[in-house]
């Protein structure tokens, strides 16, 4: 085992994009209930087109509200990519379907729904295909069969990520299904994933720090008229 098989360019139940250049490192954390405000802001500031290819249709602020206020931790999964100045600019919301009485004990398919959505400044940087990556080794090292995508046809941008990823898309009125079945869980996926959620952290930890130790010191006497 190398460096490669924990942290690739590519996972190996995706394709090789082949031969283009490498993009910036995209860190991403898993995130928990103490970052619910900061998912918040992320989804309102989305730009109306940007809500709507996200949710399938245009959602106002009390509903983008209700949402977040719904997401059950303890339950889904919710990944995040984080800025140099500590904001959210793409999050990756993992739910899993509610499960039927008797599930546990027949071989039915588990089957997780992923959606992704990317700030305006952080376009073109693989923010969405590494939070798709995340949420794929998630659901194969939690034994899930297979991950779920909706949304609509013109959401280019989700169309290509699932076309990478070798999803199967079903088309209909305007609307788009995709599902990748997963392989199972090995030793090499569970310590790639386990290794990526320990960088995320300390990339996230430097970042947060530095934010903090900025605002004590914009708060000291005579900053603030300096910096006029």
């Amino acid at each position: 085992m190398n460096a490669n098989d924990v942290f690739p360019d590519t996972p190996k139940h995706l394709p090789k994009p082949g031969g283009k250049p490498s993009r910036s490192t995209v860190f991403v954390k898993e995130l928990s209930e103490k970052d619910r405000h900061r998912i918040l802001r992320h989804f309102l500031g989305l730009e109306e087109s940007d809500r709507l290819l996200r949710f399938g249709t245009y959602l106002p602020d009390v509903m983008i509200e209700k949402y977040v206020e719904g997401i059950d931790f303890s339950r889904d999964k919710v990944f995040g990519v984080v800025s140099h100045h500590f904001s959210l600019v793409g999050v990756g919301h993992l739910a899993y379907a509610p499960k039927e009485v008797g599930d546990e004990a027949t071989n039915k398919d588990k089957v997780a729904e992923f959606g992704v959505s990317v700030s305006k400044s952080a376009r073109g940087k693989g923010v969405g295909s590494r939070l798709f990556e995340r949420g794929a080794i998630h659901c194969r090292n939690d034994d899930v069969d297979t991950l779920y995508m909706h949304c609509l046809s013109s959401n280019q941008t989700m169309i290509h990520i699932a076309k990478k990823a070798g999803m199967e898309i079903h088309r209909e009125y305007g609307e788009a299904d995709a599902y990748l079945k997963l392989l199972p869980a090995d030793a090499v996926s569970v310590l790639k994933e386990a290794m990526q959620e320990q960088v995320a952290t300390i990339d996230y930890t430097i970042k947060a720090n530095t934010r903090a130790a900025a605002k004590w010191l914009s708060n000291l006497p005579g900053m603030k008229d300096n910096s006029k």
